[in-house]
Parts: structure tokens; C-alpha cells; sequence
């Protein structure tokens, strides 16, 4: 059955060029649903197969995720990723019919992005400045580049040296599906990336072929889940009440060009969503900013 499932995962891969991460996503949430078949199966004592799993087969599934206590929101991801594989699957001539077709998800809000003050973010990005290591310059690199380009953590950790025009001011990045895009950034994270890299990286790698941008203290390419502890280190010190997490940064980001007067056009290419509609959900917390003032401000809403 995982033959099946990875046979998706590369079309997935080489025909749709999703990331890496939404594949290995997709991985864990069917393999979780092939064992499920397997262990139904093995208790009715049934041929273990796709073409075995029915629509009740599926209700079984979503049943038993929610009796797990899994969130709303990872059950929908679940059941819209077994809804894509099985779509796959039908398509190949594998089984006849999608067993999750009219199977419904759980009805999920959307979720607003949770961005933090300009102060805020003032505070954060000033904390590595209380060191003079190399590993507090290459954070403080991080946390400007992070906020001045709005790039997704999966996207700054991939970068490589060359991808930096410090001269030109500007980063060139790959998001989903592999698509490139050059960001501009301010003069200000352009001349601490380039101390960091003049001053700082040579002293943390340990291999001059190492193409990477950021290294952590073995000399390697940084992680995600490196950056996440690296950041929930500043916030900390910084005080910071809300949970902040490296996408916070990109929230802020979003938010705070909008208050200050650019496009949506010019936020969608930046951010590097398809559809202009994922960064629609950023200007209504432009829009309760703009309420906010105009209460605060109009004599007659006092």
C-alpha cells in the first residue's frame, strides 16, 4: 500500500513541484491512514488492499482522528490530503471510485495571522546586539533578514551565500514549487548580513566548499527547528508576551507594509503567494487598525 502512496508523493514531487515539507506532510498523514486500513483489516480479518477501503472505511478514519483528540485543522489536512491521493489513484485506473468523495471535513475558521507591534519587533531585533559572538551576529543577520523580507523560515534556511546582493540590496529565494523571486531589503539588514558574512561566518565554517548562508556552531547549514530555538531565545529576553514564532516575523512583515501604504499586488509578490487571496486575510488587520485610529481620533466616536 505504500508503494501507492509514494508513487503519489512523486507526482507530487516532479509533477505538481510541491516543497518538500507539504510532501513529507502529505507522507505522514497517509501513511497514518495505510496502517489504519491495515489494522481495520486485520480485525475483520479482509484482504488488505485500496480497492477493500470503502466510504465507511473513511468515516471510520475521520472517527477515530477525532476520538485521538487530533485539532479541527489537522484533521481537514488528513482528510484533503487521503481526498488527493485517492483522486490519484482513480485517475491511475487503481481503484474505480474516491472512498472520501462527500466525506466531510471538519468546518475549520480561518485563523488570523497573529503579527506583533513595530516596537515589538524593534525589541526583538535588538537582543543579539547585547553580544559580540559570531553566533549572535549570524542571529542578528537572521532576525533582519527574516523581517525585512518576509520570507518563509523553510526559504531563509535554504539560502545560500550567493544569493545575497548586498551591492544591489536585494535576496533571491525559492519558494513553493520551486519558484524564484528576488526581494528587495533595506539598507540597514543588507549591511548586517554582509558583517555577518565578512565577519562572522568565517569563523563558524569549517568547510570552505559550504555554500550555505547561515551555519550553526558544527558549521552546517542551520536548521528549522535550529531558528525556531534561536528565536524563542530572543523572545524570550525580549519579553515578549504572545508566543512568537519564526513565521511571526513574516506575519509582522505583511501587516506592517500595508499600514504603511503598499499594495496588495506588491505584498502578494513579496510574500510569494499564487493567489492573491492568501494575503487578503493581512488587510483585515489593516482594516481594525484603521477602526482603532478612527475611534480613537474622531470627536463624535469618543
Amino acid at each position: 500500500m505504500k508503494e501507492d502512496i509514494n508513487s503519489f508523493l512523486t507526482y507530487l514531487t516532479v509533477e505538481k513541484g510541491f516543497s518538500e515539507n507539504t510532501v513529507a506532510a502529505y507522507r505522514n498523514d497517509l501513511y497514518q491512514l495505510a496502517s489504519f486500513v491495515e489494522e481495520e483489516a486485520a480485525k475483520r480479518d479482509f484482504t488488505t488492499s485500496w480497492a477493500s477501503f470503502n466510504r465507511q472505511g473513511m468515516l471510520s478514519h475521520l472517527l477515530n482522528l477525532k476520538q485521538r483528540n487530533y485539532a479541527a485543522t489537522t484533521v481537514a489536512r488528513k482528510v484533503a490530503a487521503a481526498r488527493s491521493f485517492f483522486n490519484f489513484m482513480v485517475a491511475e485506473g487503481n481503484i474505480k471510485d474516491n472512498p472520501s468523495h462527500k466525506v466531510d471535513s471538519p468546518k475549520v475558521g480561518r485563523s488570523l495571522p497573529k503579527p506583533i507591534s513595530i516596537s515589538q519587533v524593534r525589541r526583538l531585533l535588538e537582543q543579539p546586539t547585547k553580544l559580540s559572538t559570531p553566533e549572535a551576529k549570524r542571529d542578528r543577520a537572521i532576525l533582519e533578514l527574516l523581517y525585512a523580507s518576509g520570507m518563509r523560515v523553510s526559504e531563509l534556511v535554504s539560502l545560500n551565500v550567493s544569493d545575497i546582493d548586498i551591492e544591489g540590496g536585494y535576496v533571491r529565494c525559492f519558494g513553493k514549487g520551486h519558484k524564484e523571486r528576488l526581494i528587495p531589503i533595506y539598507k540597514q539588514a543588507a549591511l548586517v548580513v554582509e558583517e555577518y558574512v565578512k565577519e562572522s561566518r568565517p569563523r563558524l565554517t569549517h568547510n570552505d566548499t559550504e555554500k550555505a548562508l547561515f551555519l550553526n556552531r558544527r558549521g552546517e547549514r542551520l536548521t528549522r527547528q535550529g531558528l525556531w530555538q534561536i528565536l524563542k531565545g530572543y523572545a524570550k529576553s525580549a519579553e515578549l508576551d504572545k508566543e512568537i514564532t519564526p513565521h511571526t516575523l513574516r506575519h509582522s512583515f505583511a501587516t506592517h507594509m500595508l499600514s504603511g501604504g503598499a499594495d496588495l499586488r506588491s505584498v502578494q509578490e513579496l510574500l510569494g503567494h499564487a493567489n492573491i487571496s492568501t494575503t487578503q486575510v493581512y488587510t483585515h488587520l489593516t482594516t481594525e487598525h484603521i477602526r482603532r485610529t478612527y475611534e480613537k481620533s474622531h470627536p463624535r466616536a469618543k
